[in-house]
């Protein structure tokens, strides 16, 4: 299947590839033959583009659409745990290219849960304990799988610059061909792209055609994202493979202003179903999501904070920073106790006022001195102050509700 947009009989209008009806006039848009992936067995040939999907529901929560298990009794969402499933007629839906099965089975996806909400510096603690799963379900999830061809035109800059350069970076630039297979490209409607690529990677190698897996009694999430959206998503990563490419094979050394002109052909996207385990849990009468890649075990999701934790760390470095300020002001009245007492700075006599400096050469070893000690002070409080923001920092990154160690 290529990447060129075919037109309507009818009226003429340009139909993607997915596109089952045109937009403009609802004429059926004429069949296609889906060509697999590269890295997967072929499709079987007679596949047809689209199949009616039964059991259809929408949840009116997080309005995931999906089509349920015919066998299922209680219906409750995947992605956000509602019971408000509101039932849709049957339906044409695209017909994925290839079906990777599951490989992680539900307790171990399970452990997996537990023992990531039991990591983190800044969640509550007995998270791993209390939180009580309201749903686990296992679901397909749709994405587009592209492949490419790239020529690219590069420009750079390195820090090894060649014998007898004045500079410090030297200019490079080139041209560079690549060849692609294998990007994903979520096309979920409940979950966010972020959550789609955290994910990855999957191997498309065990995948098979559509027609040997009963998608009828399985939970199978319906594509969102339509292939005319994520092809731009798509050359947006290829631009990225193709730069991170240039700068490993051609440019030694520290790069800095890195460049690529990327010339795309034969890009060929596919839809396919992924194996994903989603779990909703409750804590503390919040609901979290939490996902893991029914092939591989590879884990992320929301997790709640301790904003408590956070407040007695900020609390605590506050403390440390008013006990520097003492000390330091304490040390400097020290450092002038000292000063008096060898000879350094005059004393005042006895029942009399402050006696001032009798010469410039006094003046100067006074002023020589306090400045001795303010310059002390100031690095230690820019120590400080410097170890506290650093510290803060890292509070607050890890703190994010989308940060999965």
């Amino acid at each position: 299947m290529g990447d060129v947009p075919g037109k309507c009989a009818v009226c003429g209008s340009l139909l993607d590839e997915e596109d089952l009806f045109c937009a403009n006039c609802g004429t059926e848009a004429p069949r296609q033959q889906a060509e697999a992936p590269a890295g997967a067995p072929a499709a079987r040939p007679g596949v047809e583009p689209s199949r009616v999907s039964k059991d259809n529901f929408e949840c009116s929560g997080c309005g995931a659409s999906m089509s349920y298990d015919a066998g299922a009794e209680a219906l409750r969402c995947p992605f956000c745990g509602s019971v408000e499933m509101v039932a849709k007629p049957d339906s044409k839906v695209l017909t994925p290219s290839l079906v990777v099965p599951f490989q992680v089975g539900r307790e171990e996806a399970e452990r997996k849960m537990r023992n990531w909400l039991g990591r983190g510096v800044w969640r509550p603690t007995g998270l791993s304990q209390e939180a009580a799963v309201v749903k686990i379900a296992p679901v397909y999830v749709p994405y587009w799988v592209f492949q490419a061809k790239t020529h690219t035109y590069w420009t750079a800059d390195t820090d090894q610059a060649p014998p007898g350069a004045r500079a410090g970076w030297y200019p490079l630039s080139g041209e560079h061909r690549g060849s692609y297979s294998g990007l994903l490209i979520g096309a979920s409607g409940a979950l966010a792209a972020a959550e789609t690529w955290a994910l990855c990677p999957f191997d498309l190698t065990p995948g098979v055609p559509s027609d040997k897996v009963d998608l009828d009694n399985v939970i199978v999430e319906q594509f969102s994202l339509p292939k005319k959206y994520a092809r731009p998503l798509a050359r947006e990563g290829l631009e990225q493979m193709e730069t991170e490419a240039c700068t490993a094979a051609y440019v030694p050394g520290t790069a800095r202003n890195v460049h690529v002109n990327v010339r795309i052909t034969e890009m060929i996207g596919e839809p396919v179903l992924l194996p994903v385990w989603i779990m909703a849990y409750r804590f503390r009468d919040k609901v979290y999501r939490f996902l893991a890649n029914g092939q591989t075990g590879r884990v992320t999701g929301q997790a709640p904070i301790s904003y408590l934790k956070i407040a007695a760390t900020i609390a605590i470095l506050l403390l440390i920073l008013a006990l520097l300020g003492l000390l330091a002001v304490g040390l400097g009245k020290v450092s002038a106790m000292v000063g008096v007492a060898a000879g350094f700075l005059p004393r005042a006599p006895a029942g009399s006022a402050s006696r001032r400096p009798s010469s410039p050469g006094e003046v100067s070893g006074i002023l020589s001195g306090q400045n001795v000690k303010c310059k002390m002070q100031s690095a230690k409080c820019k120590t400080a102050l410097h170890f506290s923001f650093c510290i803060l920092h890292f509070a607050f990154f890890t703190a994010r509700p989308d940060h999965a160690p």
